[in-house]
This record gives structure tokens, sequence and C-alpha cells, in this order.
């Protein structure tokens, strides 16, 4: 599914009107890149996007 798709069926990423303090969860209109089942258990996500590890020592953090 594509943008183009999106817009034919009338499928917006975010509603119209939105309202202040809800959370939104845009649609996606494209197809993610997938890891492997083993990969996403360890990671958390299957996502490739979504797979943001915390290195807290190289952003800063205390070296202990």
């Amino acid at each position: 599914m594509n943008q183009n798709d999106n817009l034919k069926y009338g499928i917006a990423p975010l509603p119209e009107d939105p309202v202040e303090a809800m959370a939104y969860v845009p649609f996606q209109p494209y197809s993610p890149a997938l890891c492997s089942p083993h990969l996403g258990f360890e990671n958390g996500t299957i996502f490739r996007s979504l797979n943001k590890p915390f290195y807290g020592s190289k952003c800063g953090g205390d070296d202990q």
C-alpha cells in the first residue's frame, strides 16, 4: 500500500481535528523493513526503524 492508495481509500495519517493531550499513532503508508523473529525478540521489535538501542555512556552518561 502506498500513499496514493491511502488517499484513494480516505485514510489520513492523523485525525482532521486532533484533540490536545491525546496520543495518535499515524497510519504507516509503507511496507516497513522487518527483521527476523529471533532478532526481533532480542531487540523488542520486529520493525527495524523502531530499534533504537540506548547507549548511555555514548550519550555523555557516566562510565561506571
